[in-house]
């Protein structure tokens, strides 16, 4: 086990480098002269070159590649045109409200996703099982920002129950962080809720179908113990897999939630870098996210063998 991860944690570092070369080349494949772009239509020549030259267009690509990829090794993803802060900074003021959201996001999904999939498996052909799909192809067909204004709408504005925008940090009120991010954190888990109830019920019918099930029915062993001990366990790798599968969509996701919420995190924070072509951060941003997202795979590929012993590496 030690081996194999160590070997995982080595396989990630060519893909963190493609990943890096992509990042940097942003400035290469954007339509336009960046430069021109960012100084406006406004801009003198000088003002155009001044700019070329901040960011570094006017030197060889392999040579501004690798003292930027050193940088960044070093915790140094730049600075910001617009802001003149280090991106670095800019990104670490902003993470708290991001991944507060995707943890909580994470947490309902997987509270209610699993349950739905196992239970509309159990009443297959019932009427709880079509309703499950059908809240299933709901998820998946509903934007999340179409969701998080009909929630903001009902249950911010008419019954005011939650804030409707705004963030609350959770060093300084518990509650007021639940209550700021409930409503995004539904709205950005419909799709995730979704998925994973749509999987989970689509593998535990292949298990459920097994010789091994059918003795322990014979043998009068519970349904429940069924459900969630034979049966779920067994079921484990592809919803862990498609969890891991679906991260990906949770941190575009965020990206929409946080400008429909107005929560300042690093979804805000790239969308004003974008419309403002703000190069550094952007790349400093997408960097973060990737990075996260290797994790999340490296971290799926791991718990497989916690939850099925027969897989050996």
């Amino acid at each position: 086990m030690l081996a194999y991860t160590v070997r995982r944690v080595i396989a990630t570092i060519p893909v963190m480098l493609i990943v890096a070369l992509f990042v940097f080349s942003l400035l290469y494949i954007a339509p336009g002269d960046p430069a021109a772009i960012i100084a406006g239509d406004q801009a003198t020549p000088d003002d155009v070159e001044r700019i070329r030259a901040s960011l570094g267009l006017d030197r060889p690509f392999l040579i501004r590649f690798t003292e930027w990829l050193f940088r960044v090794m070093q915790g140094d993803l730049g600075v910001s045109i617009f802001t003149n802060l280090p991106v670095s900074h800019m990104i670490k003021q902003r993470l708290e409200p991001t991944y507060s959201l995707m943890l909580l996001t994470l947490i309902i999904a997987l509270t209610f996703a699993i349950p739905m999939g196992v239970l509309a498996a159990w009443k297959q052909g019932t009427w709880i099982d079509r309703l499950v799909m059908v809240f299933a192809v709901l998820g998946f067909s509903v934007p999340v920002f179409v969701v998080g204004y009909v929630l903001a709408y009902t249950f911010a504005l008419q019954l005011d129950w939650f804030p409707v925008q705004g963030y609350t940090p959770i060093g300084t009120s518990f509650t007021g962080w639940l209550s700021n991010l409930m409503l995004p954190a539904v709205a950005l888990g419909g799709a995730f809720i979704a998925l994973i109830a749509r999987i989970t019920r689509a593998t535990m019918l292949e298990v459920l179908s097994q010789d091994y099930v059918r003795t322990a029915k014979a043998k009068g062993v519970g349904q429940g113990a069924i459900l969630f001990v034979h049966a779920l366990k067994n079921a484990a790798v592809p919803i862990i897999t498609i969890i891991g599968i679906g991260f990906a969509g949770l941190i575009g996701g965020a990206v929409v939630t946080e400008s429909v919420f107005a929560i300042p995190g690093v979804g805000r924070l790239v969308v004003d870098a974008i419309l403002r072509r703000d190069y550094p951060v952007i790349q400093g941003v997408v960097l973060m996210f990737s990075f996260t997202y290797v994790i999340v795979n490296l971290i799926v590929d791991l718990l497989y063998t916690v939850f099925d012993p027969r897989i050996r590496y």
